[in-house]
């Protein structure tokens, strides 16, 4: 993908995760100030949509980014503004070791606005922010709703599933390689407690979330649980 193309990928990805709203050619020239027409644009953005990294939800309507956009956004495209320093500070006092997992899982709820879930030794998963889920625009709809529903069901049955296989830098699983559903994403990432025990933590959403904080939050999480 040429350096033009991969402007208005992200562009069109950034906006998307802020408004979940299609964008069309027009609104990139007028909000990005970008020097081509919108006939130029337009046509760009249809080779991006030939090639599987957009889809038009309606004829009339602008673009989305399918999941080949958001791998590729995420393997070449997201920038540095994943630092961990300009995150937001969890301030966990909780004193027992479960109260402060639970913990961390609801301050990564607060910031990040999805769903965290964590595990330890396969024997305890908890999981909170589920409502976040079912208030994401592209949840709205009544049978995927029904879907979602079922998902949730079957958390402690994923957790258990992939317990061995998340490693210890943080694991991204996009649409159809996300255990929880192929409409979200799921970060995960393990930690080790300082008496020597693993345990797994993450954050469920839709494939539109936020990939460079929730990066860096679970990041954070993972250090702070490590100092316990």
């Amino acid at each position: 993908m040429d350096s033009r193309a991969q402007q208005l990928l992200r562009l069109i990805i950034d906006d998307y995760i802020k408004t979940a709203k299609p964008v069309g050619s027009q609104y990139l020239v007028e909000t990005y100030g970008l020097s081509s027409s919108s006939a130029t644009i337009r046509h760009e953005l249809s080779l991006l949509e030939e090639e599987g990294y957009l889809r038009q939800p309606h004829t009339s309507s602008g673009r989305v980014p399918t999941e080949k956009a958001y791998l590729y956004y995420l393997q070449h495209v997201m920038g540095e503004e994943s630092s961990i320093k300009k995150q937001p500070s969890f301030e966990i006092k909780e004193q027992d070791q479960e109260s402060t997992l639970k913990a961390i899982a609801k301050r990564l709820v607060e910031i990040s606005g999805e769903t965290a879930i964590v595990g330890f030794d396969r024997n305890w998963s908890y999981y909170t922010g589920v409502s976040n889920l079912f208030l994401k625009p592209e949840f709205q709809d009544a049978n995927i709703a029904v879907s979602l529903g079922e998902l949730i069901d079957q958390f402690d049955q994923v957790m258990t599933n992939v317990f061995d296989q998340v490693p210890f830098e943080t694991q991204v699983l996009i649409g159809s390689h996300n255990p929880f559903g192929d409409q979200m994403t799921t970060m995960m990432i393990r930690y080790r407690l300082p008496n020597g025990a693993h345990g797994i933590l993450g954050l469920v959403g839709p494939m539109r979330m936020n990939y460079a904080r929730n990066l860096a939050l679970l990041q954070q999480a993972q250090q702070l649980i490590e100092r316990i």
